[in-house]
């Protein structure tokens, strides 16, 4: 029945027909692939001529009393999408079976049973009869042979990544070749393993958050996209790219996308517009394949998955003449930043300290809420002595920040401080930070103030963060560190029951210490303080020695706990 209408059709038009099996149920698969003899004239309705039918929307009208519509339709079918076209210098040889096999085994085809390669290569349409031979379709040289670039120039995928210095110099390039598909899964796999991501504890639930430099499923539906859509006619030589820069992705295709696609509609939340395909065969082919769609959801996906990540929008841009397409994809900002501290530390470390000062401050222009830029600036100016430029910075970053960011920024003005020797003013500054339920930069801050010799402020920060503190065996130990300097300031104003207090409690926190995983040389520091703490407490003299023996075994090259245990022994 579907044979016999389908040759009512002037000129006829031969479907394919695939009887199939699926959980138990008898399926016919009908494929309509496009045909070399477009258009074709249909039956109407009763004893009506044949007409030229399309579709408008929701409606199906006759072409020829459309104005121009027929005219339009006769031009565009007349000319044969590249990748269905004979490539008439080839032969099916020039196919690779064993790459045909692999696509068939990842989308689980029947063909997979079939003996004969040159009748696959008929099923799949990859090759096509001409007079008494067979020659393969563009889409099967492109997908399916092992070196497309003998035939088709422009196959290929170039990946350059620039160094961050002022000259932009190539640190890398890469070219993946081979057929188009193994192209796209190692250049898709390289610049997977490029991509950076930062797992952070979310203080208001219990999942782990966080974010990546380019999330991948962008970087999949970006790269795919500019591979499917590009040409690869003889005029099309150069090769698709893609260039990594310290702060964004560009992948640029050529040439521009097809007539009736224009600016507006490459902007966030744009109506996406149907047009032509310009490569239907591949597409078809990389849909089965699960890279990609089809289904005008490239771009709202992208533009999704970059949001979610916290990332800046893409940019999708062409010229006037469409002669390339550029798709821009900008780093996790927090990347961005991360990055410009490491080229930092790199420049450093040759020599170059002006040229690393002025990466992160070229770097901070442009992302003034940074936390990682901030801290960073914020220390080199303290290190140069300019204390009143670290202020300026501070007080931007508090006014574009975020809380936990301000935090971040103000730990590190306060560590810088004490890393000059500016103890008083460390003190002032954290003296003048509200206590809030940061977590982690609440421990960081106590550590700050324990080492500015501001106890009490240091003892407060500990408390706030007790859930944290008891699963974390440096902030048992520097808690307990602290308790210790109030029990000897409480002593020495002959506090006494207080001091006791103080001393008891760090003994508890030290034995919590021991009784987590930790590096021997911080088990080694808590049985110190343990035997410190149960001399002072009066506890019996083994228990001391033995706290002290402890240590010395797990520390060795620590001389002070051999000292300070002869002078015990001798004087106790």
């Amino acid at each position: 029945w579907i044979r016999g209408n389908c040759k009512r059709l002037e000129p006829p038009y031969p479907p394919i027909l695939s009887p199939e099996v699926v959980d138990g149920r008898n399926l016919l698969v009908v494929w309509a692939p496009a045909s070399e003899m477009r258009p074709h004239r249909a039956p109407g309705r009763a004893g009506q001529p044949k007409r030229y039918w399309v579709r408008l929307g929701a409606d199906t009208v006759d072409a020829e009393q459309q104005g121009d519509l027929l005219q339009g339709l006769i031009q565009q079918t007349a000319r044969v999408p590249w990748d269905d076209r004979r490539a008439h210098d080839c032969t099916p040889d020039d196919l690779s079976s064993t790459l045909v096999r692999e696509y068939l085994r990842g989308v689980r085809s029947g063909l997979l049973d079939e003996i004969d390669g040159r009748r696959v290569y008929r099923r799949m349409r990859l090759t096509v009869k001409v007079n008494d031979h067979e020659v393969p379709r563009n889409v099967g040289l492109l997908l399916f042979s092992n070196n497309p670039t003998e035939w088709i120039r422009g196959a290929r995928i170039e990946v350059v990544q620039f160094a961050a210095d002022r000259a932009g110099d190539v640190q890398e390039e890469r070219v993946f070749d081979g057929s188009l598909i193994d192209q796209l899964r190692d250049c898709l796999r390289y610049l997977e393993n490029l991509s950076v991501s930062h797992l952070q504890k979310q203080s208001s639930r219990a999942e782990v958050g966080g974010w990546v430099s380019y999330p991948f499923p962008a970087l999949r539906e970006t790269l795919v996209n500019a591979a499917y859509h590009r040409g690869y006619d003889v005029d099309q030589p150069e090769p698709t790219k893609v260039y990594l820069f310290p702060n964004r992705i560009e992948i640029i295709s050529y040439p521009g996308p097809v007539p009736g696609i224009e600016r507006e509609h490459l902007a966030p939340n744009a109506e996406i517009r149907a047009a032509p395909a310009r490569n239907r065969r591949i597409g078809e082919f990389l849909k089965e394949l699960r890279l990609a769609e089809g289904r005008l959801s490239g771009l709202p996906r992208v533009f999704g998955v970059m949001e979610a990540n916290g990332s800046p929008t893409p940019q999708f841009d062409f010229d006037p003449q469409r002669t390339y397409f550029q798709a821009t994809l900008p780093a996790h900002l927090e990347y961005t930043a991360l990055s410009a501290t490491r080229d930092a530390a790199h420049l450093r470390a040759i020599g170059l300290d002006e040229e690393a000062l002025r990466r992160i401050e070229s770097s901070w222009q442009s992302n003034q809420g940074s936390a990682v830029l901030g801290a960073e600036l914020l220390r080199e100016c303290i290190v140069r002595g300019e204390v009143a430029r670290a202020e300026e910075i501070l007080a931007v970053v508090e006014s574009q920040a975020s809380g936990e960011a301000i935090r971040i920024v103000k730990n590190a003005f306060v560590k810088a401080l004490i890393e000059v020797g500016d103890e008083q003013r460390a003190r002032e500054v954290l003296n003048q930070i509200p206590i809030q339920h940061y977590g982690r930069l609440d421990i960081d801050m106590a550590i700050l103030a324990k080492r500015a010799r501001d106890h009490g402020l240091a003892h407060r920060l500990f408390e706030s963060a007790s859930d944290e503190v008891k699963g974390d065996p440096r902030a048992l130990l520097e808690f307990a560190q602290t308790k210790i300097r109030l029990a000897q300031e409480a002593h020495r104003n002959q506090q006494t029951g207080l001091s006791r207090q103080f001393l008891r409690e760090a003994r508890t926190l030290l034995e919590r210490v021991l009784q987590l995983q930790a590096s021997s040389a911080r088990h080694a520091w808590a049985w110190r303080e343990l035997a410190r703490t149960r001399n002072w407490l009066r506890e019996p003299l083994q228990e001391v020695e033995a706290a002290y023996r402890n240590a010395i075994t797990l520390l060795p090259s620590e001389s002070r706990f051999a000292q300070e245990l002869e002078a015990l022994l001798r004087n106790r």
